[in-house]
């Protein structure tokens, strides 16, 4: 994830920076710089921020990855363990046919999934 995408994120969920921190258990220091792209985004702060930006305003049940996607993958983990609405939470899914090598990897095709677009509500690419 880039600085730019922690801002606007940041910004849709409506917090300050210090509310911010709060929320991700991380010091005012770290997301200033995250924001100023002084520091690289660790995976455990991108993750936290989209299940926040997943979660803010969610009033109905969210559809699974596997109707979405009409997969057919029985052993996903995201089937696996119900995570379906969170698939791009959960390492080791089978999306592209074989479980990604890295969190970074992960992210990048999920970027561009509907579903994962679908669940954290937005419409440009945050990452």
């Amino acid at each position: 994830m880039e600085n730019t995408g922690f801002k606007r994120i940041r910004a849709k969920l409506k917090r300050t920076q210090k509310e911010m921190a709060q929320l991700l258990g991380i010091s005012i220091k770290a997301v200033h710089s995250y924001e100023q792209g002084w520091r690289k985004i660790p995976h455990h702060v991108e993750r936290q921020l989209f299940f926040l930006l997943s979660r803010a305003g969610s009033k109905t049940l969210p559809e699974k990855c596997w109707d979405i996607l009409e997969c057919s993958e029985k052993t996903c983990p995201a089937r696996e363990f119900q995570a379906g609405d969170m698939c791009w939470f959960v390492n080791g899914t089978l999306c592209s046919g074989e479980p990604h090598k890295s969190w970074d990897e992960k992210m990048a095709a999920c970027s561009s999934c509907k579903v994962f677009k679908k669940q954290v509500n937005i419409e440009e690419d945050p990452i």
